[in-house]
């Protein structure tokens, strides 16, 4: 058996994300899940059917269950051949993940000086027009980190509240993008929304790129093995 994570890619340009999924494969690998650990995205041509077969368990490194888990992800799948390929549940309903989006934001605002319960966190989701999943697991997300800070935040990219309103006025803020890597939205609609709003606080890498992350995606691996003995 061999774990797969699969992540949306980049369709324009395949290359440097499936080239980042599979180095975070390796990352992962080396924390011993109990099993090898291999990477593709969705819009390398080729990669899912090259790495998955019926016996793979799938992690899918997105941040919600939605459309893409629930329909895309299955048909990708029995287009490759691997129709019974187990499909675990995605990064962002990891239970380890609140506490690591407060961890890092806590810092980030000590880091200026900032005593966290003072302090405004920005939670940058994508958002969607097709379904509600990914602003479902943002809010979910906002209110169990919310006691630790002044308070919480959030914006889409592609639905409202659209960042760049969401990011406007705050003050002595912290602003934290809940993507699983730095694909387009990170590196270019982030960034603009922000710059948009006029927002001077800190901009941490997006949650997924934490070094925390592969010791996580490991555990999460180690525990569905067990409970398929």
């Amino acid at each position: 058996m061999r774990a797969v994570i699969v992540s949306h890619g980049q369709p324009g340009d395949p290359a440097p994300q499936e080239q980042a999924i599979r180095a975070l494969a390796a990352r992962v690998a080396a924390h011993d899940p109990g099993c090898e650990v291999l990477g593709a995205t969705l819009a390398m041509p080729g990669a899912l059917a090259a790495a998955c077969d019926d016996d793979s368990l799938i992690y899918p490194m997105f941040m919600a269950e939605g459309w893409f888990t629930g329909k895309q992800l299955p048909g990708r799948l029995a287009e490759a051949g691997a129709a019974k390929a187990r499909i675990m549940r995605p990064f962002g309903t990891d239970p380890a993940l609140p506490a690591l989006i407060t961890t890092k934001a806590s810092a980030a605002a000590i880091g200026q000086g900032w005593a966290p319960r003072d302090t405004t966190l920005l939670l940058g989701a994508h958002g969607s027009q097709r379904s509600q999943a990914s602003f479902e697991i943002t809010t979910a997300l906002a209110n169990r980190i919310a006691p630790h800070f002044a308070r919480v935040v959030t914006g889409f990219v592609e639905q409202e509240p659209f960042i760049a309103t969401a990011a406007r006025d705050l003050t002595q803020a912290v602003s934290l993008p809940l993507f699983a890597l730095a694909a387009e939205h990170v590196l270019l609609d982030l960034p603009q929304a922000l710059d948009k709003a006029g927002f001077t606080g800190p901009r941490l890498d997006p949650i997924g790129l934490a070094p925390e992350v592969p010791p996580l995606i490991a555990a999460a691996i180690r525990r569905e093995l067990l409970n398929l003995k």
